[in-house]
């Protein structure tokens, strides 16, 4: 806020409007920052989530093969109760606020492009 007696302040007294405009981006500015973040937020296609691997045959030991698929499990159960959960609108009345989007944070699995969804196996992707 201006100081009172600045000729900003006197500026915002007689068109608050024209002020308040000059503290708002421009328009070019703005698109390029939408831009840049959704660029930034899209998945590949060939980003893998948390859980997949790109070769069956990562290791040959059965133990870590097992592990994996019962964390692949634990994961494809999870994504269910949050299905589940976004679907109870009487008991889980916050999960998709008044615009109705439902909850997708931390689920596990995405599709190509801007979903808001999955877990990235990389933090670098």
């Amino acid at each position: 806020m201006p100081e009172p007696g600045s000729a900003e302040y006197e500026e915002l007294k007689i068109n608050l409007d024209k002020v308040f405009l000059k503290t708002v981006v421009p328009q070019q500015l703005t698109l390029l920052g939408m831009s840049v973040l959704e660029l930034l937020s899209r998945h590949a296609s060939d980003t893998l989530n948390l859980g997949q691997r790109d070769s069956p045959e990562w290791t040959k030991d059965q133990e870590p093969l097992t592990a994996f698929e019962r964390f692949g499990k634990k994961l494809s159960d999870i994504e269910n109760q949050i299905i589940q959960m976004n679907g109870d609108h009487k008991k889980w009345k916050n999960r998709s606020g008044h615009v109705n989007v439902p909850y997708t944070l931390l689920f596990p699995t995405s599709e190509d492009g801007l979903t808001g969804k999955g877990i990235p196996n990389s933090v670098s992707t």
